[in-house]
């Protein structure tokens, strides 16, 4: 059967796609150490590899794996796990199922291909253990609570204070001493939990490491900056990229829409941070605090 020159291009990158997401897996269950996950990804890599063969028949060319892009979902699974990695892979299938789906109309084997994408690929994930995905979380609430307090506490007090470096101490100070409240909360709360793979200690220390970490990237424009205008702009940027992150990873890992979550975010850290600001203008003009 002879294909159009459209139909072979399309084939080629979904074909390159198939490759990359075969070698990303079968790297995945290698550096797994869950047996349970191990057989699962394998599954899904052998599903990977027929399609990519399928692919080929179109084609009528080989393909290797994007080094680069195999690197970086190794790093991605060693920072995030297992499970943050694979759904991040199969937020990509939009345009999979789509060529699949179209293709299926003149090739009655790309119907199944097309099944496979929606449904049984999906359905293996959701099946992953995954301990790490529970000590990320502690680093998303240390994350999250750390950018509404301390950006709010830190334009409470820009206004308060006329040297940068005075805030940026004032902001650590108080940064560290949330931190730990922060990891003492967090230990207890996971100590409740039913969840038997969290260790509570673990859960508290990322918790606490997220804050602090948070911390010294909303401080430190205070300490590089004489400018207060310049310190509060550099902090907010931070701010922001925190939040995209935030949301970033609560949209893959929790199949959440990424807009909503992002916008709710910015309204709530930058309302603080505006009603924070009217309380520091307010204590300045009013009560004479000038430090």
């Amino acid at each position: 059967m002879a294909f159009s020159e459209q139909l072979v291009q399309k084939a080629l990158i979904q074909q390159q796609n198939e490759i990359n997401d075969y070698s990303i897996y079968t790297l995945l269950a290698r550096h797994e150490p869950d047996p349970h996950n191990v057989k699962l990804l394998h599954k899904i890599a052998e599903e990977e590899k027929a399609h990519y063969h399928f692919c080929r028949t179109l084609t009528g060319k080989e393909l290797k794996a994007s080094r680069p892009l195999v690197l970086f979902y190794l790093i991605l699974i060693k920072l995030l796990g297992t499970s943050f990695a694979a759904k991040f892979m199969e937020s990509r299938e939009v345009d999979a199922e789509a060529f699949y789906l179209d293709l299926a109309k003149d090739i009655p084997e790309a119907k199944q291909i097309y099944d496979q994408e929606t449904r049984h690929e999906n359905r293996l994930l959701t099946l992953l253990h995954d301990k790490k995905l529970n000590y990320a979380g502690a680093i998303v609430l240390g994350m999250n609570d750390a950018l509404v307090e301390l950006t709010g506490t830190l334009c409470g007090v820009a206004l308060a204070f006329s040297k940068t470096a005075t805030v940026g101490v004032t902001g650590l100070i108080m940064g560290i001493a949330a931190s730990l409240s922060m990891a003492g909360s967090a230990y207890l709360e996971s100590k409740e939990s039913p969840v038997d793979a969290i260790d509570p200690k673990l859960y508290a220390l990322n918790t606490g490491l997220a804050y602090i970490g948070t911390t010294a990237l909303l401080v430190a424009p205070y300490f590089l900056f004489g400018s207060m205008a310049l310190a509060l702009g550099t902090m907010f940027v931070f701010a922001v990229l925190v939040i995209w992150l935030y949301s970033f990873y609560i949209s893959v890992a929790k199949d959440a829409p990424f807009g909503s979550r992002f916008i709710s975010m910015m309204a709530l850290t930058f309302g603080v941070a505006l009603i924070s600001f009217g309380i520091g203008f307010a204590a300045k003009r009013y009560m004479g605090v000038d430090l």
